[in-house]
């Protein structure tokens, strides 16, 4: 069903995160932006459809004004929102927004850091050392309405308010739901339809949490985990695709929490999902070396869920951290690997 075509060179490899590769497709200028994260680097390549130029861009995680500080990047994204689109990129010091192309920075939120006891400040009684908890920003979308979501470590999802264009970005408001750290973030609307859920959310213990956006983000289920990190989720015709460090994917109906399919899709942990919404294709990706394409079907008479199995390919002795669809349709998509400088093209045959 699909081909290997001629990969994209990044200079860098890939960290072993979830969900490390973003794509943003222009159209009107007959380009594809990849973004692949490399410890405290942003890779950023501009290629052209005809596959003849590429352009390269690094960005750096660095507290503004501060030319030395620097930190570990956990994700980057892009962000398609009714006017404008973004690059943002969340660190363990805070959330970076940049202009689609990566060349500018529009907005920075610093992360809060909890306080460590100091040592003048411990008394006799207290333990040598203090664990730090661990600070960083992960799981990131564009919703409906021009709001951005961001999860972080502590829980809680930050939603933050973009106007169509400048970089007034305001924290509009703050989800706090989750008791563990968020791992993904997802959204959907299907066009002019009303959506009743329209952002799922996931963290370290596999939990969901359903929400609907608006003047006031309201929370309309919440799905409980098995104890087994959720690394990626997806969103689509009001149905939440979930991958499990089980290799599972499970499929439940959002504002319900039924669960309309159980998939053993992968043998070790999953790193990513996908999802082509005109046609229907879920793209999984594993640290089993594979990257699967099912397609998945709403049956209106019983209301619920069909996946069929369609395709495999194998990236052999590769930790596969992230895998995306280049189009609406599936009819490319790439794949990241671990310690892999490039980026893999499958093209429908």
């Amino acid at each position: 069903m699909y081909h290997k075509e001629k990969s994209i060179q990044i200079k860098n490899s890939a960290s072993a995160l979830y969900n490390n590769l973003g794509v943003l497709r222009i159209a009107p200028r007959r380009l594809t932006y990849f973004a692949v994260v490399h410890a405290n680097v942003v890779n950023m390549i501009s290629a052209s459809w005809d596959g003849l130029n590429y352009s390269h861009r690094q960005l750096q995680s660095k507290e503004p004004n501060v030319a030395t500080s620097t930190s570990l990047i956990m994700q980057a994204a892009f962000c398609v929102l009714p006017s404008r689109d973004l690059l943002v990129v969340t660190s363990q010091k805070g959330i970076q927004m940049y202009e689609s192309d990566g060349s500018i920075m529009v907005y920075w939120h610093a992360l809060d850091t909890p306080e460590t006891p100091t040592a003048s400040s411990r008394s006799l009684t207290d333990p040598i050392s203090v664990p730090a908890q661990a600070v960083f920003a992960r799981g990131i979308s564009a919703v409906p309405d021009n709001y951005i979501c961001v999860g972080v470590s502590s829980g809680a999802i930050l939603v933050f308010d973009v106007p169509s264009k400048g970089s007034n970005i305001t924290l509009y408001e703050v989800l706090e739901e989750h008791k563990e750290s968020i791992t993904d973030v997802a959204s959907e609307c299907s066009g002019s339809q009303e959506c009743i859920a329209n952002l799922v959310s996931a963290d370290d213990g596999g939990n969901l949490c359903v929400w609907k956006s608006g003047e006031e983000f309201q929370l309309l289920n919440k799905i409980p985990g098995f104890d087994m990190t959720c690394s990626s989720v997806k969103l689509w015709k009001g149905t939440a695709v979930a991958g499990y460090g089980t290799g599972q994917i499970r499929l439940y109906e959002a504002v319900t929490g039924i669960l309309h399919a159980e998939i053993n899709a992968h043998a070790r942990w999953i790193y990513s999902l996908d999802i082509a919404p005109f046609s229907g294709l879920l793209l999984s990706a594993a640290e089993d070396s594979f990257v699967r394409v099912w397609h998945l079907a709403m049956t209106p008479e019983t209301n619920s869920m069909e996946v069929a199995h369609l395709h495999n390919e194998c990236v052999t002795d590769t930790q596969i951290c992230g895998a995306k669809f280049c189009d609406g349709d599936g009819y490319a998509f790439v794949v990241t690997g671990y310690d892999l400088s490039e980026i893999i093209r499958f093209v429908q045959s």
